[in-house]
């Protein structure tokens, strides 16, 4: 028996999200956005949209939850503006990870919504620290971590009128990834970069980055790096 949060990190739906991407390849080698008819560049931008809404009561009618008929390929900002058009209550919390310089922050930047809820530890040491975005003083260490932690409580608590939550990190272990999902109902968004794209990106910084630091992060991280299970 699925709820709508543990339905949406299920194998079976992620399993058929997976089979109608592939079926619905157009010559050009795009999936096209049913919203707004463009087509979705990047798998982690593409959103299985229910055309007819899930509920804690049909969420386990397959055909209605399961039925690639009602469902709609979308832009993840695309999702936003059908949710909020429609008047959706149901939150929806992402876990958006991958390596540094992988694009995480910026992507969240273009598809929030206003009054939406980002928990990026990048933001909490600009804010508390009052230095550039890449100067992390020592000595803030335990008051940054400690806010990290509060407003991750507030997502699981799901404190405050936020519709969606975007949940920012490197999280390269599956272990910590499966966790945080658990904690928090979140759906993950993997920010599928390659090391060497990373790279480039590194070298066309100019925002005051250490560089030697900075290339030490990227690999470390694909050091690190578990992908999840095959399902």
């Amino acid at each position: 028996m699925f709820t709508l949060n543990t339905f949406y990190r299920s194998r079976e739906w992620e399993r058929l999200v997976k089979i109608i991407r592939q079926e619905r390849v157009r010559p050009d080698g795009f999936v096209y956005c049913g919203h707004c008819g463009r087509p979705i560049v990047r798998a982690y931008d593409c959103i299985g949209h229910h055309l007819k809404a899930l509920t804690e009561d049909n969420v386990n009618d397959h055909s209605i939850s399961l039925n690639p008929d009602n469902i709609m390929l979308v832009h993840h900002k695309c999702h936003n503006v059908l949710h909020n058009k429609l008047g959706y209550s149901h939150r929806q919390v992402y876990l958006v990870y991958g390596p540094p310089l992988s694009g995480k922050s910026s992507w969240v930047y273009q598809v929030q919504e206003a009054g939406d809820l980002v928990v990026d530890i990048d933001n909490i040491w600009q804010c508390v620290s009052g230095c550039e975005r890449y100067v992390k003083p020592g000595r803030l260490n335990a008051v940054v971590f400690h806010l990290h932690k509060d407003l991750i409580e507030c997502v699981r608590m799901r404190m405050g009128k936020w519709q969606n939550a975007y949940i920012v990190g490197g999280y390269p272990l599956t272990s910590e990834r499966e966790r945080l999902c658990r904690l928090l109902g979140a759906r993950e968004v993997f920010m599928d970069a390659t090391q060497a794209e990373c790279m480039e990106r590194l070298s066309l910084c100019e925002d005051g980055r250490d560089m030697g630091e900075w290339e030490q992060y990227i690999d470390e991280w694909f050091h690190r790096y578990i992908p999840p299970p095959l399902r």
